[in-house]
């Protein structure tokens, strides 16, 4: 397989930079005019649609995204699996404490909140009814993103577009698995002390774990001393109610994990899951910065230009939205950001292992040096420019023209990827 696009956009064109910019503001007019929204909005679905179909008979790299295909698909599930262990942690730490540890646990001192506070009293209104505005969210750059790896139809970025796409889904994938690790190994107050409660239906008492290793200690600082000096949890726990089992069968273990109260007990588990959402504590890092900072890398990387400068304004005004509205305290936007940079950064060293498309362009550029080098001594400019164009073309891997495998592939390319975005955007609205 190719690597995923390492060059700036081709050609000169800032066309897909307009459009994507063009998107998030006919976007925005749901809050500002929602009439014109609903009429504006399926028509740029549409238009984006016949789009990529229009182009899809003219793309002359199939054979490149049929070699990214495998390497994709394993992407998404390794992404999926990801995901399932996030789901199952976030229940967790939601459930592990109880509800009234929640409710009575105050929130921690956030200095970029009290930050942003304070910059209310003293900006312009304007600017302030601007951060705070809702411009951008996760599902915009996942569509910013979609957009980008489309975009290889119309020779804006280098091709495979599944090239790209599986080293997008792989490194966000391992994003998910790393911040599922740290959130559930230290449980963090949530900037919001109601969210539990408002949607979750956990029992109010705390784990058997956090009963005999947490409980009798969180609130004695000479408990904490003793426990030091000893080592050893040594307090007796408190009486507390037996928790719920539910018939889950070869799941069962997992009701050790979730929790769920009687009121639940026909709820199978992934049903439990697909309610946890984006959790209630607060999860370090934040998964949807990490989103956000993804997208921008891969457009930096891939396409550059003024609009990836645009995105990143963009990525920074969702931050400060994410900590201005307590879904995240600062640390948590600060750490996904330059954890999504290293992420990208780190996955280039090794997806994949060999350019071979560079690799080629340097084979042909080394037999024809001493032609290129006399062409540009004789200042013949029309040769030089067939002698790079030479070194374009051997880097392209065309089909064989009407191979019916390869119109099957492109059509099954096309739906299946079309469906996996109308997915994602269903049901990872929150995160």
């Amino acid at each position: 397989m190719r690597s995923p696009p390492m060059s700036r956009r081709r050609g000169g064109s800032a066309g897909l930079g307009i459009v994507a910019i063009a998107y998030v503001g006919i976007d925005y007019l749901r809050h500002l005019s929602p009439a014109w929204h609903e009429r504006l909005q399926p028509a740029v679905w549409a238009g984006l649609a016949i789009a990529v179909v229009i182009r899809v008979p003219f793309y002359k790299h199939w054979l490149l995204e049929l070699r990214a295909a495998v390497p994709f698909i394993l992407s998404i599930l390794f992404m999926l699996s990801a995901l399932l262990f996030e789901a199952i942690s976030v229940r967790s730490v939601t459930a592990v404490l109880g509800l009234d540890w929640h409710n009575g646990t105050p929130p921690l001192p956030d200095v970029g909140q009290w930050l942003l506070l304070s910059l209310n009293e003293k900006l312009p209104q304007v600017l302030v009814d601007i951060l705070r505005a809702g411009i951008i969210g996760l599902h915009h750059f996942l569509m910013l993103f979609v957009m980008l790896a489309f975009s290889v139809l119309y020779n804006s970025v280098e091709a495979p577009g599944l090239g790209l796409a599986a080293r997008y889904i792989f490194t966000m994938g391992i994003g998910r698995l790393l911040r599922a690790i740290a959130f559930i190994s230290t449980i963090l107050p949530s900037p919001r002390p109601w969210c539990a409660s408002a949607r979750f239906q956990v029992p109010p008492h705390p784990h058997p774990w956090a009963q005999k290793y947490y409980v009798p200690y969180a609130t004695d600082s000479n408990a904490i001393r003793r426990i030091i000096q000893l080592d050893v949890a040594y307090a007796v726990a408190g009486e507390y109610e037996t928790d719920f089992q539910p018939n889950w069968g070869n799941m069962d273990f997992l009701a050790d994990f979730l929790r769920p109260t009687a009121s639940e007990g026909s709820s199978s588990w992934y049903n439990l899951l697909k309610k946890a959402g984006g959790g209630c504590n607060d999860l370090l890092y934040s998964g949807h910065m990490l989103v956000a900072v993804l997208t921008a890398m891969a457009w930096t990387e891939a396409y550059g230009g003024f609009s990836s400068a645009l995105i990143w304004m963009l990525v920074m005004h969702s931050a400060q939205r994410e900590i201005r509205e307590r879904h995240h305290y600062s640390v948590d936007c600060i750490v996904a950001i330059y954890m999504g940079i290293y992420l990208w950064k780190m996955t280039s060293l090794f997806w994949p292992i060999k350019d071979t498309s560079r690799a080629r362009r340097l084979n042909k550029l080394e037999k024809i040096q001493n032609r290129l080098i006399k062409a540009a001594k004789d200042s013949d400019m029309d040769e030089v420019r067939e002698l790079l164009k030479e070194v374009e073309l051997s880097s392209q891997v065309s089909q064989k023209p009407g191979s019916r495998a390869m119109w099957l592939f492109s059509g099954a390319t096309i739906f299946f990827t079309i469906v996996l975005v109308l997915l994602a955007f269903t049901l990872t609205s929150d995160g």
